[in-house]
């Protein structure tokens, strides 16, 4: 197949907190689905450029905002000072929420009928989660990267380098056994820690724990993919995401896949092309010409 770069296109909306959100747009022509990706704390939307433009080249339009506190809206948010990114302003959590939200109405609008896949990282997939609790109808299907069970007991927080710091100086070690992505991360401007408590405070970092619901408005397609040495949840914790939703929601189409001796950033691990090839197989056989077309 021959492979082509698609040209990144930069757009901005206002939320309702007056809160300017930047957001971008990799687009193929006539797409066979829609992915809209919501990244994890302390990073921003353009680092998924690689993965972008895989999913462009196998059909799917991407779309992907700078959540609150993070990336561009970050930057515009605080006038510029870096050290007060994480911050996520007016509205805290909620608006943050509400803000991916928005954005798939955006998608919606520009794209009638096209199916539309909800794909988060990390503390995106903890946003995603949420959204998927109250507003599955929204969506055709559903991918979780980095994830975890959204409780105290299996979804870990402050340093979690601990582990992984004797491999490195960085201090980001524990995100992929790829030693230029923690150097990069580490020498980015706009990354930084992923210390919720310390950058939402506890009244927004509680608003993340919760559990699949029971009321679900849509049986979607999930798909699961973590990391066996990702020290955020890693293999129990999605195994035990991945029942809940069969279990309490009752899903019907639930895939988990762990990667043995993975990290957190599985997209940017040193086996980041087979991760990509699973996901790219999965969507093909959920959405679009060769899946079913749930839109």
């Amino acid at each position: 197949m021959i492979q082509f770069t698609a040209a990144r296109q930069d757009h901005t909306f206002v939320d309702p907190q007056g809160v300017t959100v930047h957001y971008y747009q990799w687009k193929t022509g006539k797409p066979r689905g829609i992915v809209q990706i919501a990244h994890g704390l302390g990073e921003y939307a353009s680092r998924y450029e690689r993965l972008a433009q895989a999913l462009v080249n196998a059909g799917y339009t991407v779309y992907a905002d700078d959540h609150r506190g993070h990336g561009q809206t970050g930057v515009g948010q605080h006038g510029g000072e870096l050290s007060k990114l994480g911050r996520l302003g007016p509205g805290g959590m909620r608006a943050t929420v509400e803000d991916v939200r928005a954005l798939s109405a955006i998608i919606r609008s520009e794209n009638p009928g096209v199916p539309l896949v909800l794909f988060g990282h990390s503390w995106g997939s903890i946003i995603v989660q949420k959204i998927v609790n109250s507003h599955s109808a929204d969506y055709d299907a559903v991918v979780l990267s980095g994830t975890a069970l959204r409780t105290p007991t299996h979804m870990r927080g402050g340093n979690l380098n601990v582990k992984h710091k004797h491999l490195g100086t960085t201090g980001y070690e524990w995100l992929s056994r790829d030693e230029a992505v923690s150097a990069a991360f580490l020498a980015d401007d706009l990354t930084f820690s992923a210390d919720a408590i310390k950058l939402f405070g506890l009244r927004d970092t509680l608003r993340l724990l919760g559990r699949p619901t029971r009321r679900l408005a849509r049986d979607l397609p999930l798909l699961i993919q973590v990391g066996g040495d990702d020290p955020f949840g890693g293999s129990r914790s999605a195994e035990l995401l991945a029942q809940a939703y069969v279990g309490r929601s009752k899903l019907t189409d639930v895939e988990l896949i762990i990667y043995t001796d993975a990290r957190h950033e599985i997209f940017n691990e040193l086996n980041h092309a087979e991760v990509t090839a699973d996901l790219l197989a999965w969507l093909a056989a959920h959405v679009g010409a060769d899946g079913a077309k749930t839109a």
